[in-house]
C-alpha cells in the first residue's frame, strides 16, 4: 500500500488540490481539463 502511494504521490495531490480549488471557487469545467490533461501527460 505504501509502494502504491509513494508511485502515484503526485497525481493523488495534483486530484485533491483539484478538488480543493473547485470546491471554493466554483467549479469551472476549462480549468478541470487542462489540469487533467497536464496530469496525464
Amino acid at each position: 500500500m505504501k509502494n502504491l502511494f509513494l508511485k502515484y504521490k503526485k497525481p493523488i495531490i495534483i486530484t485533491a488540490s483539484i478538488i480543493g480549488l473547485q470546491l471554493i471557487w466554483g467549479f469551472d469545467p476549462k480549468f478541470t481539463l487542462i489540469n487533467l490533461i497536464w496530469l496525464f501527460v
